[in-house]
């Protein structure tokens, strides 16, 4: 299944120019990472402090793709800028999990929301994106498999907090709507978990058991 991951190439070429630039200016790939887990928690914060205001979901959209081009600089600064560290591998699986906890789990105290469900995606999500970095210990690549990772999730909770800033919950018909939303993402997130495993284990010549 197609996934917004397939669009990375093309978004890391337009990002080229600006890289080479932070490059020339000593900016590390670490510190872009932190600055991603920073502008992630600061937004989730907004939230927290005015569940009921509009401007803080109306800002997901810009945070999550001003987050989605971070986390594709720090990973050409550390590949093509000679930046690759331990501690970096670590501050990038950790601080994308992070962030994600950061930025969505207070959308579950947003007046309508379906609280459950989000936590539960939340979680879901955090478990994919474990699968993913599993692969490495029985010798396969990372694998970032879809139809619901990282960028996938971003794009999901993009249009759950635009429906929220919308106050669409207030109409029980759009309210079911934003449930099923999650209730959906739900289940694409263990399918990319079976995904990942799967084709981890095709990597390394392991027939997956039924």
């Amino acid at each position: 299944m197609a996934s917004v991951y397939d669009l990375k190439p093309a978004f890391q070429r337009l990002l080229r120019p600006l890289v080479g630039a932070l490059a020339r200016l000593g900016v590390t790939a670490n510190q872009v990472t932190v600055a991603a887990f920073l502008l992630s928690a600061a937004a989730g914060a907004a939230v927290l402090l005015a569940p009921g205001a509009r401007w803080p979901l109306l800002a997901y959209p810009a945070v999550l793709l001003a987050r989605m081009a971070l986390n594709a600089v720090d990973g050409m600064l550390a590949r093509e800028h000679a930046q690759k560290s331990p501690l970096g591998a670590f501050l990038n699986e950790l601080g994308d999990v992070a962030a994600d906890a950061a930025l969505y789990l207070p959308l579950a105290t947003v007046p309508g929301a379906p609280a459950a469900l989000v936590v539960a995606a939340v979680v879901v999500g955090v478990i994919v994106e474990t699968a993913g970095v599993c692969a490495l210990q029985v010798g396969a690549s990372r694998r970032y498999d879809g139809p619901l990772g990282k960028s996938d999730r971003a794009v999901l909770f993009s249009v759950a907090a635009l429906l929220l800033a919308l106050g669409v919950p207030r109409d029980e018909r759009f309210a079911t709507v934003l449930s099923v939303l999650f209730a959906v993402a739900l289940l694409l997130g263990a399918w990319t978990v079976v995904n990942r495993v799967r084709r981890a284990l095709s990597e390394v010549g392991e027939k997956p058991q039924p």
